[in-house]
């Protein structure tokens, strides 16, 4: 009986040694950085009894997962641009989630969960990319010569300014939320600048459809109804574009491109009549959509 009472305690010593032992094992965890990418899909581990954050650098509009029963999401508008992940059951399991940003962004995760052993990752960190131009072994659409906007620009000026007008209105477009106009093809007018006749517009082009679309050349037109009462009717005058910008030229479903234009002004309009930039893709020209920019832009533009 006392041999009993030994071993008794004994298995009792070595059970509570063995959880004092898991509960000070360390957990592998990993803190990761990386540039925002929307065709890129980022593998997110996670582990049962720990919660992952995911931080992007602009507002989150909506979370879905693949597999809601094994796998949760929460997100709050206090904390607009977090989403926290965990594991809903113990068992090894993986999925996918889609995050959407307000500007429209869709941000694509792979989530895997390997068990109580496996690593986690604490958090995972969005970051907005340096450039808001697509790298050259991607499909483009790039204008090489874009005329600065005014006068050719000084020798002191160029030394000491190293971002020139459309730059600048690219990455403020890149930073702004979107109003769109259109249903599957979608467009937002951006920032814009003036110095003299030439206007400088910034705009973006989202691909609301499930299929991948190809854009047309940007155009700007000057409409309005005609006076004539028995013909009623819109006449539209092209607006000749010096040049223009474009990050990408096809579009992958929901993708988003951004760009700008430099056109000549005309002098004057008709109180009915409108500035208009006719974005329109390949297989449906028939089928633009129409925004409108302000005859009179918010900012003078300055050599850059």
């Amino acid at each position: 009986m006392k041999i009993c009472r030994i071993l008794m305690h004994l298995i009792t010593l070595s059970a509570g040694l063995a959880l004092a032992a898991a509960q000070t094992e360390t957990v592998p965890a990993r803190i990761i950085n990386l540039n925002l990418d929307a065709h890129q899909v980022t593998t997110l581990h996670l582990r049962p009894g720990y919660v992952t954050s995911v931080r992007l650098p602009e507002s989150v509009s909506s979370v879905v997962l693949g597999d809601p029963a094994t796998f949760k999401a929460e997100h709050s508008e206090a904390e607009p641009e977090l989403v926290f992940f965990k594991p809903a059951v113990p068992q090894a399991r993986e999925t996918n989630a889609l995050i959407t940003t307000r500007t429209g962004r869709e941000i694509s995760l792979t989530l895997t969960s390997e068990g109580s052993g496996a690593s986690v990752d604490y958090l995972l960190e969005y970051e907005r990319p340096r450039s808001f131009l697509v790298p050259a072994t991607q499909t483009s659409f790039l204008i090489a010569d874009i005329k600065a906007v005014g006068a050719e620009p000084s020798a002191a000026t160029s030394t000491t300014s190293t971002e020139s007008e459309p730059d600048s209105l690219l990455r403020k477009e890149l930073n702004a939320a979107p109003r769109w106009e259109g249903k599957d093809l979608r467009v937002s007018i951006g920032h814009s600048a003036q110095d003299g006749d030439q206007m400088t517009v910034a705009f973006s082009v989202l691909n609301s459809s499930a299929k991948t679309i190809e854009l047309l050349p940007p155009q700007i037109e000057l409409d309005g109804n005609t006076k004539d009462r028995h013909k009623k009717g819109i006449k539209a005058e092209p607006v000749p574009i010096e040049s223009y910008r474009l990050t990408s030229r096809r579009l992958s479903p929901h993708a988003r491109a951004d760009g700008v234009v430099i056109f000549g002004r005309p002098n004057f309009k008709e109180a009915r009549e409108r500035l208009l930039l006719h974005i329109a893709q390949t297989d449906a020209v028939d089928r633009p959509v129409l925004a409108a920019i302000a005859f009179v832009s918010q900012e003078k533009g300055a050599p850059k």
